[in-house]
């Protein structure tokens, strides 16, 4: 993607957050890796692995909007599913024997939409809608073993990336409204942090395995705002503009 940020600063941001962060560089559509990751933590911290979020993405440059899916450069759409689906699929493989072991757990596939209508590029549809599906299927799997399995979506997501696209920082992001007035409902990435730790904090998320959920449903359940203090709402703004259908009105 070629992205400034590093792990060791989100490391630094886990600390500063009063927790205590790890950076390990692992290559997740790399078998190898992905197991010695979890080796490490059975060494490390006795196995105990209490969420798993999968969100390994790297889909966006290789993405060809407009283009006919025959007509799309097919190494890259392939590519797309490697790095997005397949890489979900080894880090479950690996991690999820570490929460059965413990009869707990929480796993979240981090997607692009809760529904499982065509968006726009067959690769792209394909790749979201699979982690979806990985959601609901390992749901199953792991129904009789304590452990819960989710897929979660966020709304606009102000991403360090749509940032640089707007060419706008979190100071000013407002302005990008003139460009794109979708953007004004925009969501910054620790709303949907407030999701996850939302979920893993409740005592009831086994409820919710197999589930579609989403970060503005979850705000209206748990109550959390956005690190500027906003509730943006997604679905609400999606079905006012007329481009939210009815099979996305879950949670």
């Amino acid at each position: 993607m070629g992205r400034p940020e590093t792990i060791e600063e989100t490391a630094e941001r886990v600390d500063g957050q009063g927790g205590r962060g790890i950076a390990v560089r692992v290559d997740h559509t790399v078998e190898a890796e992905v197991k010695q990751l979890f080796d490490r933590i059975k060494r490390e911290q006795d196995g105990q692995l209490d969420i798993l979020v999968n969100d390994v993405w790297g889909g966006d440059p290789l993405t060809e909007w407009g283009a006919k899916f025959w007509r799309h450069n097919l190494h890259d759409g392939i590519l797309m599913q490697q790095r997005a689906v397949h890489s979900h699929m080894l880090t479950s493989y690996y991690g999820a024997p570490l929460m059965v072991a413990r009869q707990t757990g929480l796993i979240i596939e981090i997607t692009d939409g809760a529904g499982y209508g065509y968006r726009g590029n067959l690769y792209y549809s394909l790749a979201k809608i699979s982690a979806i599906h990985l959601a609901e299927a390992m749901a199953a799997d792991l129904r009789e073993d304590g452990v819960t399995a989710v897929a979660l979506t966020p709304g606009f997501l102000r991403s360090e990336a749509m940032l640089d696209h707007f060419g706008v920082t979190e100071s000013n992001w407002q302005e990008a409204g003139r460009a794109d007035p979708h953007f004004l409902q925009s969501e910054t990435p620790y709303f949907i942090g407030q999701a996850v730790a939302s979920l893993a904090a409740d005592p009831n998320h086994r409820s919710k395995s197999g589930k579609r959920l989403t970060s503005w449903g979850l705000s209206d359940e748990y109550g959390y705002t956005d690190i500027d203090g906003r509730r943006p709402h997604w679905g609400n703004y999606a079905r006012e503009q007329g481009f939210y259908s009815e099979e996305d009105d879950i949670i």
